[in-house]
């Protein structure tokens, strides 16, 4: 992923610097074949146990956290804990959402599963969550946003795998509203609480439950860029294959667009999902009939429409935070 805001980058990598030694104390308490699946999954280290130097992810929750802190006054090292925390947490979604969703890449290495198997696999996301989980739990004013962040990554996942069982057309498709509220679970709860916890961690607690419903709206926003970047992101960029999603059937935010266009090239589009969008030509056909009816278009439309609620958010309860402002800016101003 690039990050296109001509600030975010230096920032994040600021916060990165800060979070990353405190990360790889946590779990460094593992079983040692625990955290040495742990150092592959964040990237430190290869299938060998070897240190190396690989994309472990931004680090943009945690910096979101850490700059929520700073903007009311704390620092970043007030906010470390839930920093962690939320970074867990968001490498545990991935390791289990791996698995459900079979994929065998992820940041152009293996994924877990696919290196250490899945019963591993799974058994480091429980780890991964544990120790999310440890450092919060003495935390009574940062706790409750970590915890309802991960009922909410559960509700918003469940709902995302129910989509898959329901039809492409008819009174039982899936509506953008529908669409958004999961999102707002599986991608924009733990956004929330990464905001949250900053504040209240930072010293203004009272701008908390402002601050989360500020992240969940944020995070439909990066959802959509996702959905976006899973139909037509360049693999160098994104890590996964071109077309990813419309080989699974997701039920993504620019399809659903497409299909509720109406027009001539939704009614193609509905014709080869029906059929099963299985062989390269039949995939590339509907990745260009999305597009023709207009559901890329209305994908970046509704991604800004979220992104500029967030930061209406944002900006009435912390008018200052300009490297904050360009850290979400960074998460839906990606390149394709």
């Amino acid at each position: 992923m690039n990050l296109s805001h001509p600030h975010s980058s230096g920032t994040i990598v600021r916060c990165r610097r800060l979070l990353e030694p405190a990360l790889r104390e946590v779990v460094s308490g593992l079983h040692p074949w625990g955290a040495r699946m742990v150092a592959f999954a964040m990237g430190w280290a290869g299938l060998d146990g070897r240190e190396q130097d690989a994309d472990g992810g931004k680090g943009l929750r945690p910096a979101i956290t850490m700059l929520s802190a700073e903007a009311v006054g704390g620092t970043a090292e007030d906010a470390l804990p839930a920093a962690v925390a939320v970074e867990l947490v968001h490498a545990f979604s991935l390791a289990h959402d791996d698995i459900i969703d079979r994929d065998e890449l992820r940041r152009h290495r293996a994924t877990l599963w696919k290196a250490y198997g899945v019963g591993p696999a799974l058994l480091t996301g429980d780890a991964l969550l544990a120790l999310a989980v440890s450092r919060l739990a003495a935390r009574p004013e940062a706790m409750p946003y970590l915890s309802a962040a991960l009922i909410e990554l559960v509700q918003g996942q469940t709902a995302d795998m129910a989509f898959e069982n329901r039809p492409w057309s008819g009174p039982d498709v899936v509506t953008i509203e529908e669409y958004a509220e999961m999102a707002a679970g599986k991608t924009g709860g733990l956004l929330g609480a990464a905001a949250a916890t900053g504040v209240a961690l930072g010293g203004a607690p009272e701008l908390a439950d402002r601050m989360w419903t500020m992240g969940r709206d944020l995070g439909v926003a990066f959802q959509i860029v996702d959905d976006v970047l899973g139909i037509w992101g360049d693999p160098r960029l994104t890590g996964k294959p071109v077309h990813n999603d419309l080989r699974r059937d997701k039920k993504t935010l620019p399809v659903l667009a497409a299909l509720a266009s109406g027009g001539p090239a939704a009614r193609e589009l509905a014709a080869v999902l029906a059929t099963g969008a299985a062989d390269e030509d039949s995939v590339r056909r509907a990745a260009h009939l999305v597009e023709e009816a207009g559901g890329r278009e209305r994908a970046r439309a509704l991604a800004d429409r979220y992104l500029d609620s967030a930061l209406g958010v944002l900006d009435e309860c912390l008018p200052d935070a300009t490297e904050l402002r360009d850290v979400c800016h960074s998460l839906v101003d990606r390149v394709s």
